[in-house]
């Protein structure tokens, strides 16, 4: 009687059970599924919150957390916060941080070809370079360099052509260049030794004391809207154009490749989105404020403005080729990047005659 009992109760209990599922399922109702977020760290190569270099990243982390409804949620340091300024490729590349914000050329000791990828002297502008990038197999050769450190490379801003350098004596022939030690990373900073000056890299924050005490003589660093933040008239009185070395300098997020592949497949989609919006919001930025910075500098803090002599810039450009035509040959990586690079840029230069350059020269005449 007791067994009969406890089955009957049991069949009961497995009816009701049915019942209710049955009514939920009639209903459309379900149990709420559990859902698993993410906690990434973005470690950058610049100061926290810096203008326009600084401030891309957070925009990227908002833009990923309102996209993802909160399942990917990423921390941004600044330069020091967590790993050093320009340790930023290996942190990601170890997994010590997620992903990273910083410029590749900075990264020529693991490959010559990553200077690319930022910037290439007297090659191309931001338009351009973000067109050899998404259109051109910019990205294709990129993510190749990088997929022995276990990195993925996305576009992560642009600053538009720069500056070509703040200086404390007149630059009139290439040998006021000879003997000068100037901060100048990646592919610019070759060319300027074979003019006979002496290239530096360092971090943005440390180049207002370096450049005030005389550690260097000379620095580039982005353009007016980032040079006024810096303070750098306060140490050099000549702010010279254009900026050869840096026509459309992009930047570049690294993603570590072993955190992407745990992210379903709609957070590596937000995450590439985020990253394309944030390149194109960066250049939108620099072009809206170097306009307004530069006026300051001039109007407000007597910074003298010259422009580079024109055979100065005629002798750097033949350097240049020299320069980029070395670098080629030393590892077949590079001599896919450089020939695919100077390929569209012979192209697209012969195109924006037509048009951009044409077009520039029309309105200021």
């Amino acid at each position: 009687m007791k067994f009969k009992l406890l089955a009957g109760l049991v069949v009961a209990a497995l009816l009701s059970a049915c019942g209710e599922k049955e009514a939920s399922s009639a209903s459309g109702a379900a149990a709420p599924a559990e859902v698993k977020t993410f906690n990434w760290k973005l470690v950058t190569s610049w100061p926290k919150n810096f203008p326009g270099l600084g401030t891309g990243p957070e925009k990227f982390a908002t833009l990923v957390d309102e996209m993802s409804n909160g399942r990917l949620k990423i921390k941004v340091y600044g330069a020091g916060q967590l790993v050093p300024a320009l340790e930023v490729f290996d942190a990601v590349s170890r997994g010590t941080a997620q992903m990273g914000h910083s410029g590749a050329y900075y990264w020529k000791g693991k490959s010559p070809a990553a200077q690319f990828f930022t910037s290439v002297p007297f090659g191309l502008n931001a338009q351009e370079m973000h067109g050899w990038i998404h259109y051109g197999g910019g990205m294709e050769l990129w993510q190749e360099l990088y997929a022995p450190f276990n990195l993925i490379p996305l576009a992560g801003g642009n600053t538009g052509v720069q500056m070509g350098g703040w200086f404390n004596k007149e630059i009139n022939s290439l040998d006021d260049l000879k003997g000068l030690k100037m901060r100048m990373p990646g592919l610019g900073g070759e060319v300027l030794e074979r003019a006979g000056g002496t290239p530096v890299t360092l971090p943005g924050a440390e180049l207002f004391t370096a450049l005030q005490t005389g550690a260097i003589d000379a620095t580039e660093w982005v353009g007016p809207y980032n040079d006024l933040a810096f303070g750098l008239y306060k140490a050099a009185k000549y702010y010279y154009y254009p900026g050869w070395h840096e026509p459309g300098s992009m930047l570049e997020f690294t993603v570590n490749k072993p955190a992407f592949d745990t992210l379903p497949k709609d957070l590596q989609a937000i995450v590439r989105t985020a990253s394309r919006a944030v390149n194109q919001d960066m250049l939108d930025e620099y072009t809206a404020r170097n306009n307004y910075a530069l006026k300051e500098l001039v109007g407000k803090h007597k910074v003298q403005l010259r422009p580079y002599p024109k055979d100065v810039l005629l002798k750097l450009r033949d350097l240049s080729d020299e320069v980029l035509l070395e670098v080629s040959q030393k590892d077949e990586m590079t001599k896919k990047v450089y020939e695919s690079f100077i390929k569209y840029r012979d192209n697209v230069m012969e195109y924006h005659t037509l048009t951009e350059q044409a077009f520039l020269n029309a309105r200021s005449q």
